[in-house]
């Protein structure tokens, strides 16, 4: 008997049956909240790998919205041992993984004010460790359980191939991030394992916050962008669910910009 549940209106959902992880979630207003809400909605199982105990409560919160199934995992990605601890905990309970989300990133603060040049070489190192080593990281923790091929997702930004002010080292760590998934894709290939990358136009989420300008940038992705308009996090959340289905199947390696069309503009 199929292992697909069948919605209230009679349809099969696309994602029942399939479980995954997703690191990133620390509020309602995260990328990785909307796509993990898109999975969730097409059938996905899922558990919420989130880093600090100053997020728990919310992310209680929106794990509960989900369902009781949800499970939570607290995890420091830049901890080996940590990330050990999760996937155990994650194989002990659900022994199969499908769907892997990596919605993580972090520069020290005073790294992304300023000059690039006068990024510290610790700066540098933390911005990388955690923006994008932690990528090839549970990857690697990832391909044992993913047993009938799977999905991996990253994010990423426009400033990982142009130059944002005041993204600074964060934009070399997003194309250490895009570099890294083109690399896995070809490792994990053979295994039937997919993974890819959404470059999103900016959206008001905690870290976005992070970067100086931000309305600017805003204003400014809706008055050059094609579409003339910013995206959603439903909108990105979309796409996340997109590359997760049979559609994409043949899709991997890949950063689909999900930006209004703000990528292709020149003059």
């Amino acid at each position: 008997m199929s292992e697909n549940k069948i919605s209230g209106n009679g349809a099969a959902r696309p994602l029942d049956g399939k479980r995954g992880l997703v690191f990133g979630v620390a509020n309602k207003r995260s990328i990785a909240w909307a796509i993990a809400q898109a999975w969730h909605a097409a059938g996905a199982r899922l558990t919420l790998a989130y880093q600090g105990e100053r997020i728990r409560e919310n992310v209680e919160e929106l794990a509960a919205s989900l369902g009781g199934e949800t499970r939570i995992l607290s995890c420091d990605v830049g901890s080996d041992e940590q990330l050990d601890e999760v996937f155990r905990r994650y194989a002990e309970a659900e022994g199969r993984l499908d769907l892997l989300l990596h919605s993580v990133a972090f520069a020290p603060r005073e790294a992304l004010e300023g000059r690039f040049v006068d990024t510290t070489r610790e700066a540098f190192r933390v911005a990388h460790d955690v923006s994008a080593y932690s990528l090839v990281a549970m990857a690697r923790r990832a391909e044992p359980l993913m047993t009938e091929g799977g999905t991996i997702l990253a994010l990423s930004y426009y400033g990982a191939v142009k130059v944002v002010a005041h993204y600074n080292v964060m934009g070399v760590a997003k194309a250490s991030l895009e570099a890294s998934v083109r690399y896995l894709a070809y490792d994990l290939g053979p295994r039937k394992i997919r993974v890819n990358a959404i470059s999103a136009g900016p959206v008001n989420t905690l870290a976005a916050r992070g970067i100086s300008g931000l309305g600017q940038i805003l204003k400014h992705y809706e008055e050059r962008a094609p579409l003339k308009r910013n995206v959603t996090t439903e909108e990105i959340g979309a796409t996340g669910l997109f590359l997760a289905l049979p559609g994409a199947a043949a899709i991997t390696g890949q950063v689909v910009y999900v930006d209004c069309g703000y990528e292709i503009m020149g003059m």
